[in-house]
């Protein structure tokens, strides 16, 4: 189809809270027994004194874990067998090694801030509380972080406090923190006036609701000592679940360095990973040649369990995926359907059409549902909301160019832009909608409230955008074959894909696709089609996919060793890995990376 114009801290766990957000019974039993850093708990502590939980050892000189600081080694191991559950284990590590995990004055303030006893937190965390004499009860603090602001520790303590006080509607109290407390920290000002709001509360539930916020009762406590603790060092106050977030650090190292990555499945520890090329979808195994014109789009249900094409002849073709069978044919088109749109829920697809048609189809049935008044120009693109019960359409008229409908075919909103729009996405969250012009511009609108946030001009005619999973990043395509991702927050370009063949003047649509996304895949003039890891940018994957130009690839959404491919030659081509591989030689691949 021609182009107007010439045509997440993962974190390795699914615990919730360890170290410095949970209490594990390791931590319960320092509490207990180190409340006030005047007793030692048999578990951590080896019987003799310690600072910010470093070794009673003496002066003995340490020796290195191959290359790796043993004190360091030994707590995170300590950590790690308490999180896991294994205490006594833990305890024994801690006798025999002669390291703590923590001191009697980090596992002190651990527990004033669970127990919300916060003047004593706020001593033992930067030190007060002097007797007679001068001497500091509590010491000097705790070790901090670089650069940390202690005003904005304060004000999380006391804010934290505040909140529980308007909890037990002890609302003088509240009242007088708010004033004496957390004012003249000077912060936020317009955090302060939403706190001031919430001593209008009609109820807990009402101020729970407006501050976000589940009370002293959950895990309020917990977040905040989590928060608190990434602001203190480390040495003193171990950062929460270490061992598993340094393993998923070297899963990620090795995943990024293995350019066929296909799965979803997390790597062995026991040994280094890598995946084979020949378990990455780089084989034909199926041509599709129902069309009898030119394919523009192909696009998989949100299942995975069916196909759907589109193109030149007017026609959309809906395949089963486990058969290859044709499900239906739905055919209203005499000037070829430019693309198509599955709703949320894979029972109703939007065809848009350059015969000036928009029409919504029961997938099931194979009917009509609703026929969206005549445009002025060719609809060009499609997209649904999140919530299944509107979708948006693109037109290269000045008019109606960019449109929002519900199910039943009302208009809901015009933008009412003179741009004509060629190409359009929604994220997946709902957040952003993007309209592509027929030229070199980029709206980004916010689809909540309907405003543009902001324009972007990318120099180059554009061919098609489309946003990732995670609603993180833009993929725009251009028609010189380049394809740039953009962080859609930031709206800065992260990594530039280039094919070095042109898309000609063409609607070329790239796509992310394969296992977590990890792959760009995009057509080309010439009828190839390119895959990038996207992590790297690197070229993994040239191959000769059509005769003529490939129009579009859509990657199977349940399944990442398969994509399909849609081309000028009246073709939709199926690819998958070696074990779908028909008996006969296909020579199509041209990478240089085995």
């Amino acid at each position: 189809m021609r182009l107007e114009g010439e045509s997440s801290n993962s974190n390795g766990t699914s615990r919730p809270f360890a170290n410095g957000s949970g209490v594990s019974p390791l931590h319960k039993a320092a509490l207990s027994n180190s409340a006030n850093g005047t007793r030692r708990s048999s578990v951590v502590m080896n019987g003799s004194s310690t600072t910010n939980g470093h070794s009673n050892s003496g002066g003995k000189q340490r020796m290195s874990y191959f290359g790796h600081d043993r004190e360091e080694v030994t707590r995170i191991l300590i950590q790690a067998l308490t999180d896991l559950g294994y205490n006594g284990a833990a305890g024994s590590l801690s006798q025999e090694s002669g390291y703590d995990l923590e001191s009697p004055t980090v596992a002190a303030f651990r527990n004033a801030v669970l127990q919300g006893e916060w003047t004593e937190a706020e001593e033992l965390l930067f030190g007060g509380s002097t007797e007679e004499g001068g001497v500091s009860i509590n010491g000097p603090g705790l070790v901090l972080q670089p650069g940390v602001d202690k005003n904005v520790m304060r004000f999380w303590l006391r804010q934290q406090k505040f909140l529980e006080l308007l909890e037990q509607r002890d609302t003088g109290r509240a009242l007088m923190v708010l004033r004496s407390e957390l004012t003249p920290l000077d912060q936020d000002t317009g955090k302060l006036h939403f706190l001031s709001s919430l001593l209008m509360s009609q109820s807990i539930d009402d101020l729970k609701a407006k501050a976000d916020w589940d009370g002293a009762e959950g895990a309020s406590r917990h977040q905040l000592l989590s928060n608190l603790s990434k602001c203190i060092s480390p040495s003193v106050m171990l950062p929460e679940r270490r061992l598993a977030i340094l393993l998923q650090q070297v899963k990620r190292n090795q995943i990024s360095n293995c350019l066929y990555h296909n799965t979803s499945t997390s790597p062995s520890l026991y040994q280094d990973h890598a995946c084979q090329p020949d378990h990455f979808p780089r084989y034909p195994s199926k041509d599709l040649t129902k069309h009898t014109g030119e394919v523009w789009q192909v696009q998989f249900s949100h299942d995975g369990k069916r196909l759907a094409s589109c193109g030149g002849d007017g026609t959309v073709i809906i395949y089963d995926v486990e058969s290859w069978d044709v499900l239906q044919s739905l055919t209203n088109s005499e000037g070829g359907i430019c693309s198509l749109a599955w709703s949320p829920d894979d029972t109703m697809m939007v065809t848009v059409a350059m015969d000036k048609d928009a029409i919504l189809w029961n997938t099931l049935t194979g009917n009509v549902k609703v026929r969206l008044p005549r445009f002025g120009q060719p609809v060009s693109s499609v997209a649904w909301a999140p919530d299944g019960q509107s979708f948006i359409t693109g037109c290269l008229d000045k008019e109606k160019n960019l449109c929002q409908w519900n199910i039943r075919g009302e208009l809901t909103y015009d933008w009412r832009r003179a741009h004509r729009i060629q190409d359009l996405a929604v994220s997946p969250d709902g957040h952003f909608l993007v309209a592509m012009e027929c030229e070199t511009h980029i709206y980004v609108y916010n689809f909540v409230t309907r405003e543009l946030e902001y324009e972007l001009d990318l120099t180059t005619k554009l061919a098609s955008v489309s946003i990732s999973q995670n609603s993180r990043y833009l993929l725009a395509h251009n028609v010189a074959g380049d394809a740039r991702m953009i962080d859609l927050d930031t709206r800065e370009t992260v990594r530039t894909f280039r094919s070095g063949e042109k898309a000609g003047h063409f609607v070329i649509r790239a796509a992310y696709g394969g296992a977590n996304e990890s792959f760009v895949v995009i057509g080309s003039e010439d009828g190839h089609v390119f895959i990038w890891h996207k992590e790297t940018g690197q070229l993994i994957e040239k191959l000769e996919a059509h005769k003529g130009c490939c129009n579009a690839i859509a990657w199977s959404p349940t399944n990442p060793s398969m994509f399909a491919s849609a081309g000028d030659d009246h073709k939709v081509r199926i690819w998958t890995d070696m074990a779908d591989k028909p008996f006969k030689t296909f020579p199509f691949s041209e990478s240089k990376f085995r």
